[in-house]
C-alpha cells in the first residue's frame, strides 16, 4: 500500500466492515476502531435486499451470506383476525437485479463474513482494533487525529463515522440531528416456535394489522434461521416497564397463537424508533455513513440496507480522493447522491410504512388491504412498488447525479 496515512472508520458493524473491505479492495488502508472487545450478536437488523445482494456479490460474500440465511421469495401485510392479507412477489424484479428476493439473516453474519476476509485477504491493507473506545476527533488541513481509550492518540488522512445514533465524528463535524423520536416502544422477542406451521400462506416477512386488546394494532413476525423474530408494542395503558414482564411477553405471543404450553423467549430487546438526518454527510476531512447520519423506522428494513449502499458510495467517492486523483471537492458528490435517498426513499418511506400499520380503524384498514392486494395482483403496479421498496429506484436516482 502506498505510504500516506490510512481512512480510519470509527465502528465495526456491518457498515463500518464493508465499508472497509471496499476501500481495500480499491487500494485504500484504513484502520477500524470498535469500541466494543467483538462483533456484536445483539438483536438487530435481519433483513437484506436484492441491491445489497447484488453489492455483496461483488465482494464475493453473497453466496456466503445467502447459504446462511432464508432466501425469502414474498413478503406481505397481513390481517391477523382472519388471515387476508396482501403478498408481494419479488420474482418480478428477475430482470432488474440478480438477487429477485429478500435475505433473512442476522447482520453480525455479514459482519463475521467481512471480519474474516479481511484478516485472511487484507490484513496488510486494514488494521482493525477492537477495545477501542473513540472519544475525540479533530480535523486539521493535514489529516484527523483521533484519542480515546484503548489506544494512543493516532492520525489518519479522514475519519468516517459509522459509529451510530451517539456518533463521536459527527459531533466533531459540529452537525445537529434533527428529527423525531415515535412515541411508541418496540419490544422485540425471538422463539423457535414455527408461526410458519400455523398459519396459513404466511411468509418469512409478515407486517400484521390485529384487533386484540394485548397489542396496540400491529405486530411484524420475521423468520430468520432457527427461530422467528417478533416485533411487540406495549398495549394502551400498558407501560413498557409491564410489557416487557416475562408474564405480558407470553400473553402477547399467546395472542398471536394460542397453544397449550409457554413460548420460549430466549432474546428480548426494547428499542425507541426515530427518524432523524444530518444536513451533510461531510465536511472537510470527516464523512458519516449509516446510523452516524440517518435514523428511520425499521419496517420494511431499509436502515442497515442504507448503511451498507451508503459505504459502497462513500469508497467509490474517496478512493480517488485519497489517491489524489480528485480534487476533495468530489466527497461533496457524496452528500449529494447518499442524503436525498435517506430522507425520500428510506426515511419517508419507512415513516409511511409505519404509518399504514399504525392504522386502527377497521374500515380504514380494508380499504388500504384491498388497495394493497390491487397493487400486488398487477405485474407493472407491484413492479413499480417493490423497486421503491427494495431500494433499486433510490440508488438509481443517486446514480444520475453529479
Amino acid at each position: 500500500m502506498p505510504s500516506r496515512p490510512p481512512v480510519a472508520i470509527v465502528g465495526a458493524g456491518p457498515v463500518g466492515l464493508v465499508l472497509a473491505l471496499r476501500l481495500a479492495t480499491l487500494g485504500v488502508p484504513s484502520l477500524v476502531l470498535e469500541a466494543e472487545a467483538d462483533i456484536s450478536e445483539e438483536l438487530r437488523a435481519s433483513t437484506f435486499h436484492p441491491p445489497t445482494l447484488d453489492m455483496l456479490a461483488e465482494l464475493g460474500l453473497a453466496d456466503a451470506l445467502i447459504a446462511q440465511g432464508l432466501v425469502t421469495p414474498t413478503w406481505q401485510i397481513r390481517r391477523h383476525e382472519d388471515g387476508a392479507r396482501a403478498v408481494f412477489d419479488l420474482s418480478v424484479l428477475k430482470d432488474e437485479t440478480a438477487h429477485p428476493y429478500r435475505l433473512q439473516a442476522e447482520q453480525w453474519k455479514l459482519s463475521r463474513l467481512v471480519l474474516a476476509r479481511l484478516r485472511a485477504e487484507h490484513a496488510g491493507a486494514v488494521e482493525l482494533r477492537f477495545g477501542c473506545a473513540v472519544d475525540a476527533v479533530a480535523q486539521d488541513a493535514d489529516g484527523v487525529t483521533l484519542s480515546g481509550m484503548g489506544f494512543d492518540p493516532l492520525r489518519a488522512a479522514y475519519a468516517i463515522g459509522c459509529d451510530g445514533a451517539r456518533s463521536v465524528v459527527r459531533r466533531a463535524m459540529g452537525l445537529d440531528f434533527p428529527g423525531d423520536t415515535y412515541p411508541e416502544t418496540t419490544i422485540l422477542a425471538t422463539t423457535p416456535f414455527d408461526f410458519g406451521a400455523v398459519f396459513e400462506g404466511l411468509s418469512n416477512v409478515n407486517y400484521v394489522w390485529t384487533q386484540h386488546p394485548a397489542f396496540s394494532g400491529t405486530f411484524s413476525l420475521l423468520r430468520v434461521p432457527g427461530k422467528w423474530r417478533a416485533s411487540l408494542y406495549p398495549a394502551p395503558g400498558e407501560s413498557v416497564e409491564e410489557a416487557l414482564r416475562p408474564e405480558a411477553i407470553e400473553r402477547k405471543l399467546q395472542a398471536i397463537h394460542p397453544k397449550g404450553t409457554p413460548y420460549d423467549v430466549p432474546d428480548l430487546r426494547p428499542y425507541r424508533i426515530h427518524q432523524r438526518i444530518v444536513e451533510s454527510y461531510d465536511r472537510g476531512r470527516l464523512l458519516l455513513a449509516g446510523d452516524a447520519a440517518h435514523l428511520n423506522s425499521p419496517s420494511g428494513g431499509m436502515g442497515m440496507n442504507g448503511g451498507i449502499h451508503d459505504a459502497m458510495e462513500l469508497a467509490a467517492t474517496l478512493a480517488p480522493v485519497w489517491r489524489n486523483e480528485a480534487e476533495p471537492a468530489l466527497l461533496g458528490r457524496y452528500t449529494r447522491r447518499r442524503r436525498p435517498v435517506a430522507e425520500r426513499e428510506i426515511i419517508a418511506q419507512a415513516d409511511r410504512n409505519r404509518a399504514r400499520m399504525r392504522e386502527t380503524d377497521p374500515a380504514r384498514r380494508a380499504e388500504m388491504l384491498a388497495e394493497l392486494q390491487r397493487t400486488a395482483a398487477d405485474p407493472a403496479r407491484a413492479r413499480e412498488q417493490l423497486l421503491r421498496s427494495s431500494m433499486i429506484a433510490g440508488l438509481r436516482a443517486a446514480a444520475t447525479v453529479s
